[in-house]
């Protein structure tokens, strides 16, 4: 067991004991063993593997600017929106990465029903041509037409003309949180500690070297790693599985 464990997390270094039970689960079946989850976490805890949290904090929003702050379309009341498949709501948070040559910033853009990551961009200032790459990308792997919208803070980056002219060429709803209360955008901060505290551990020489360690990381986060909130899913089969129903109630419906 501590041999399996320890092939998962050269991939996923800081993947919890309950998700590892879970990705475990048909290996030990094929080798005809059984290990009950707290038997796991006790072998784990005398192997000294268990993972011990973190915590980081590094402000990267400027809320104090003369853009228009817009309302917050997710928020409990009468006009909120919930989703109920992917690429309805996204939301959006920025991050920084420390390298050897200084601070860079991490743009994410996640979808808010699958967990997916669907847009990123490694990038070294906090200008908002910079942090709409990420938006950007996000856009053109779109893959259907329905309403969306795109939730983040009320940092002048999300607020600017140029992030909101992205918005108005997509006819793509803005929400914003009305206040700086980091629960109103959860959802995107928690996918920006999952990135840096599990996978993100070992800090990048450069602006190059980050933008590498961020693709390969988002690439495992989207495709290897369960979530709790999806029945231990993965975003990208949570993703697609949307999306097909999706598609193939409207080839069935035209």
């Amino acid at each position: 067991m501590i041999e399996l464990v320890r092939c998962v997390r050269l991939r996923q270094p800081r993947i919890g004991t309950r998700k590892l039970h879970h990705m475990l689960r048909q290996p030990l079946e094929q080798a005809q063993a059984r290990l009950g989850r707290d038997a796991l976490f006790d072998v784990l805890r005398q192997a000294r593997l268990l993972v011990t949290p973190r915590r980081a904090y590094h402000k990267t929003t400027n809320s104090h600017h003369r853009f228009r702050r817009h309302p917050n379309l997710l928020k409990e009341g009468p006009q909120q929106v919930r989703p109920s498949g992917s690429e309805q709501v996204w939301v959006a948070d920025i991050t920084y990465l420390p390298t050897d040559e200084g601070f860079v910033y991490l743009s994410l853009v996640t979808d808010a029903w699958s967990r997916k990551i669907v847009g990123h961009y490694v990038h070294d200032s906090l200008q908002s041509v910079q942090v709409s790459q990420a938006f950007k990308g996000a856009l053109k792997a779109r893959q259907t037409r329905q309403a969306l919208v795109h939730h983040s803070d009320r940092g002048i980056q999300y607020c600017s003309n140029d992030y909101q002219q992205i918005h108005q060429r997509h006819g793509i709803t803005c929400s914003m949180t009305d206040g700086y209360d980091c629960y109103q955008n959860a959802l995107a901060e928690r996918v920006n500690g999952i990135l840096k505290m599990e996978f993100l551990l070992h800090k990048p020489a450069d602006l190059a070297q980050a933008r590498r360690m961020v693709q390969q990381s988002v690439h495992i986060y989207n495709r290897e790693r369960p979530h709790q909130s999806l029945q231990l899913k993965t975003p990208d089969e949570v993703h697609r599985a949307s999306l097909a129903g999706l598609i193939g109630s409207a080839i069935c419906a035209s």
